[in-house]
Formats: C-alpha cells, structure tokens, sequence
C-alpha cells in the first residue's frame, strides 16, 4: 500500500482527534488517521552520508486522542534492533502527519528527527 492511497478517515474520528492538530497539519489527519488505523509503515530511515536503513513500524490501534499507543519499530529485520516508544495517540498521529508530509515532498516514508530522539530517548 502507497500513502498516496490512503483514503481518509471518517469524519467522526478527524473531529475527535481536530482539537489536538494545529495549523496546516489539519489539512493531513484524516489520511494520517486512516495510516494509523492500519496499524503498521514500511518505511527507511535516511541516514545522512551512509546507506538507508528499512524499518517496520507496527502500533497498537484505539479510538481515543488521549490514550497511550504503544510503538515498535524493528530496524533492517533484525530483532537486536527493535525499539519502543508510547505516547499519546494524538501525539503519535502529528508523527504520522510528518511521515506523510516527508513522503510527498521525498517520495519516501521516514519519520521525523524529533521521533527518533524520542525513540532512541536522545533528550532524557
């Protein structure tokens, strides 16, 4: 599956999750919101002056803005490098905004800086 396409989400849940997505963001949720009800991204992370490295990313799925979801990202196919991070749904979802504002800029499905450090719990 292509993020160009994702169909959008109900109406309903892009009105639950509208409050928590500023600016021209809104005009990405309810594509962002239908990725997220897929529950999983195949995607590379870009690295600078070396090789791109494929990942899979998979997520516990719920209805609610506030609640936690739960991300897994395994790096290159190799258990060793699986991470996880949870936070918000909503949170989560303004990441999915950025993945799908990248790959239609770049034409390719990565995460953004901010993501990883908090992935990687770079600022702790």
């Amino acid at each position: 599956m292509s993020l160009d396409q994702l169909q959008p989400a109900e109406q309903a849940l892009v009105g639950i999750y509208g409050p928590y997505c500023q600016g021209a963001k809104r005009n990405f949720l309810p594509q962002a919101i239908s990725l997220y009800q897929k529950g999983a991204l195949e995607g590379v992370r870009k690295i600078e002056g070396g090789d791109s490295i494929p990942f899979i990313a998979t997520w516990y799925v719920s209805k609610l803005p506030a609640e936690l979801t739960r991300c897994r990202l395994q790096f290159d196919g190799n258990a060793d490098l699986s991470y996880e991070i949870t936070l918000e749904n909503s949170k989560y979802i303004n990441y999915l905004i950025d993945v799908i504002t990248t790959f239609r800029t770049n034409k390719y499905i990565d995460f953004p800086q901010e993501f990883y450090r908090k992935l990687l719990r770079v600022d702790e």
